[in-house]
């Protein structure tokens, strides 16, 4: 259940904490007066979709925090994210909204992402928009709503499946069939492709060392002078001699008097591990210039297979080794092709298969769903009565149709809003109110099935007035004895009926607008149940009405408790 709703900085709410009840709780106000920003945030907070532009004009970030009372630990949603509520089910969401639209979410304190977000929303409240009922006019929606009702999950995942499953087989197949003079001119290019690159010879890490060795031979009079310097500050020649003879020379004359000190012995030692060290330098100087031999002719063919990867890159792929995978690909497509036949004969022997596995898996699903149908004709059909809709006749509708990924129904919902009159599809002869009563007991039925604690109903009433309002309001009352409903409308039939009463009102101070929602008590219901009915013209007459309203209303309630 909603405890308690806290609002920062949304549109023109500075801030407001609002405090729900259980049972029926409504809203109501003047239009205009951010009724519906108070279902945004709750929206908001519950993972919906939002914007910068929601945040309050000047403030820098809007927040949002609704805390829910007796939650359970195996809620969906929960566990799965992380996330438990306290020991007593308390759980606290809170969504944070940048004005440059960053967000920061958590939920009893732990950070979650706004899918995070909406996903344990979806778990605890359910909020039903006043645009809900056009739902119903959209026939592709009415097999999604069966399915809700019927929990058929299990088979339309199964179905599911094998539709996917043989949708693929069909790609392969498609792709395999392609034109006979298009796939002479695949097959030739594959084959020229595969030639030219398995002529080149290509091997992995091969370029590295090209370019290194290209480096080299381009520098190679450079780099043989370089050694030979070196090599001659070491060594020497014939006629003098070089570092390692000096510092071998050095070596011979301190080793008579190394032993007559400890520091001369450790001056002794470095020069030793100096000459030591200048002697193996020289030697690998030594090999390197001994090892150095090219001829003009190697810088040739390094340079002309440097420019053959280059041409090949251009073609096939920026390195060595992807033009490999890409070799790899070219044969595996001209081997398929080559063997396309067979394989044509084989995927149509799995698609034969998966076709009829589609078929029956189809057949069960259209089964549980009939099944379902008739038990949903029946609820809405009690609904309605409720609702005073007794002469409205509801049905579903079953037709054929090639196997989709929804299944092979076609489900329409039809209805008969008159004695003698034909059933006929919804969307043809519902009018306004009576898509918004059909849409009530909809979601009454379905909600039935759901584990949701919390539903909040947007001006769902549009549309309905007098006596037709009464029941919708009782239908309400009678939700909210089994969920917490909250209410936003404009009939005082509904507001009436409320177990809590809940004003938003909008006002100005220093030239900003403000809304601020306020609790009413049983005078103060009176004096705004008296403004719905008869606008700012108040009279002792509509308070009076109210009074009485007020007091149908209580004993309704009482009946309930029965």
């Amino acid at each position: 259940m909603l405890e308690l709703l806290h609002i920062e900085n949304i549109a023109v709410i500075e801030e407001a904490d609002i405090q729900f009840h259980a049972g029926f709780n409504a809203l109501t106000g003047e239009t205009g007066a951010g009724k519906s920003i108070v279902i945004d945030a709750m929206g908001t907070v519950l993972g919906g979709r939002t914007s910068r532009e929601l945040v309050r004009t000047g403030a820098e970030k809007a927040f949002v925090s609704a805390a829910f009372s007796a939650v359970s630990a195996n809620l969906p949603g929960l566990a799965e994210n992380g996330v438990y509520p306290d020991e007593d089910g308390s759980l606290l969401m809170q969504r944070e909204i940048a004005n440059d639209g960053k967000n920061v979410c958590r939920v009893n304190g732990r950070p979650v992402t706004v899918a995070q977000l909406r996903k344990i929303g979806e778990s605890l409240l359910n909020i039903h928009g006043q645009h809900d009922g056009q739902q119903l006019l959209d026939e592709e929606q009415h097999g999604a709503y069966l399915d809700r009702f019927g929990g058929t999950e299990k088979a339309l995942s199964a179905y599911q499946t094998e539709y996917g499953e043989m949708v693929s087989l069909r790609e392969q197949i498609r792709a395999l069939q392609m034109d006979e003079a298009e796939k002479a001119r695949r097959m030739d290019s594959l084959r020229f492709q595969i030639d030219e690159l398995e002529r080149a010879e290509l091997i992995p890490g091969e370029e590295d060392e090209l370019n290194t060795r290209r480096n080299l031979l381009r520098n190679g009079e450079k780099y043989l002078s370089a050694l030979a310097g070196a090599d001659y500050c070491f060594s020497g020649d014939e006629e003098s001699g070089g570092v390692v003879s000096r510092l071998r020379d050095a070596e011979i004359a301190l080793s008579g008097i190394r032993t007559l000190g400890g520091e001369l012995s450790e001056l002794y030692q470095r020069l030793e591990s100096l000459h030591s060290e200048a002697y193996d330098l020289a030697e690998i100087i030594r090999e390197k210039r001994q090892e150095f031999d090219f001829s003009p002719g190697e810088l040739d063919a390094v340079e002309s297979r440097c420019d053959q990867l280059y041409r090949l890159k251009k073609k096939y792929g920026p390195t060595v080794e992807e033009m490999l995978a890409y070799l790899e690909r070219c044969r595996n497509e001209l081997d398929a092709m080559e063997t396309a036949d067979d394989t044509l004969v084989r995927l149509g022997e799995k698609l034969k298969k998966t076709l009829q596995r589609v078929c029956e898996l189809g057949a069960v699903l259209t089964e549980r769903r009939q099944a379902a149908a008739k038990d949903l004709e029946q609820r809405i059909q009690q609904e309605l009565r409720e609702l005073d809709m007794h002469k409205v006749r509801f049905s579903i509708e079953f037709g054929e149709k090639e196997p989709a990924a929804d299944g092979c129904d076609v489900i329409r919902f039809l209805m008969s809003a008159n004695v003698g009159e034909d059933l006929r599809p919804i969307a043809k002869i519902a009018s306004g109110g009576e898509l918004a009563r059909i849409m009530l007991a909809l979601k009454n039925v379905l909600a039935e099935q759901e584990a949701v604690g919390t539903l909040v109903f947007d001006e769902v009433d549009t549309g309905v007035s007098g006596r037709a309002a009464q029941k919708v309001a009782e239908k309400l009352a009678q939700v909210s004895r089994r969920k917490q409903v909250l209410c936003v409308t404009h009939l005082p039939q509904l507001a009436a009926m409320a177990d809590t009463h809940f004003s938003v009102q909008k006002g100005e101070r220093d030239g900003r607008t403000y809304t601020k929602v306020l609790l009413l008590n049983r005078e103060e219901r009176k004096a705004e149940l008296a403004r719905l009915t008869g606008g700012n013209r108040v009279t002792d007459a509509l308070m009076e009405s109210a009074g009485e309203l007020l007091d149908e209303a209580e004993s309704y309630r009482k009946m309930l408790q029965r």
